[in-house]
């Protein structure tokens, strides 16, 4: 994957560069794959913003990822890879023996024209999706579910890859990226191969309207602000803050918990990803 530079023709051109993806094949959209994206510039239902810095941007439509992977034993051509606005990964555009059309996430090394399958038949080549309790131990996967059949949610942003340690009873031991040893049940399902667009981080965008484009406002400091509008403005001249870092309603904003309750799955989890000091 070559990164491109532009001609020095503006301040934004001079530190520009955008990806050159030679498995990209380009083609439109899948028309019955795509659904209308409304936008909510960090608003909730109630038109209060809880996201800040959100609004603005390129208008664009929702591709369907088929994040299940259950259209198992029919074997499926890659017809298309292509871009995707809503994620950092590319996607692959399959094409099934019975006439059934699907978008997945592109790993890495996925050509236009490979076939890919799902299900116990599929054999452990890159593209296929099975259970863990299938693949052989040391397998390479993205796109792994944390509970069977409700899709994947682990390893499915660019250049992720998510190594298969261990098996034992019903739970098979994964390393994730951040270093962190995680148990999932074996009959969770993944895909063979590391997620494609691993170049994805190192674009330079050159100048600030790029990331308005993709519906970024700018963020402004607490320490440049007046007084009445953050805990951390104010003062004469430059300030260090004087006090730990707050949010503008004065709740710390750094060391919170941020793991959902309702949702606690710290008792799968081996080795967390933070390291001792």
């Amino acid at each position: 994957m070559a990164i491109h530079k532009y001609k020095p023709t503006s301040p934004g051109r001079r530190g520009a560069t955008a990806l050159r993806d030679p498995d990209l094949t380009g083609g439109k959209p899948e028309k019955s794959l795509l659904v209308r994206l409304k936008k909510h510039s960090g608003r909730n239902n109630r038109g209060r913003i809880t996201s800040h810095r959100r609004g603005g941007g390129h208008k664009r439509k929702y591709r369907l990822i088929d994040f299940r992977r259950r259209h198992d034993g029919v074997p499926a051509r890659v017809a298309e890879v292509q871009y995707d606005p809503n994620r950092t990964s590319n996607i692959a555009l399959l094409h099934y023996a019975d006439g059934k059309k699907a978008y997945i996430l592109a790993p890495l090394g996925l050509k236009q024209g490979a076939e890919v399958m799902s299900g116990p038949k599929a054999e452990p080549k890159l593209g296929n999706a099975m259970t863990l309790e299938q693949m052989p131990l040391g397998s390479v996967i993205h796109a792994v579910e944390m509970v069977p059949g409700r899709g994947a949610v682990l390893g499915r942003s660019a250049g992720t890859a998510i190594r298969l340690s261990a098996r034992e009873a019903e739970y098979a031991t994964l390393i994730l990226p951040s270093g962190e040893l995680r148990k999932v049940h074996v009959k969770c399902r993944a895909t063979l191969g590391q997620v494609g667009n691993i170049d994805h981080g190192l674009v330079k965008l050159g100048k600030a309207g790029r990331n308005r484009w993709k519906g970024r406002r700018p963020k402004v400091r607490g320490t440049a602000m007046s007084a009445y509008a953050h805990p951390m403005g104010g003062g004469e001249g430059r300030t260090a803050g004087g006090r730990h870092p707050v949010s503008p309603w004065g709740k710390l904003s750094k060391g919170g918990k941020t793991r959902n309750p309702r949702k606690n799955t710290s008792s799968m989890i081996i080795r967390t990803r933070k390291k001792k000091r």
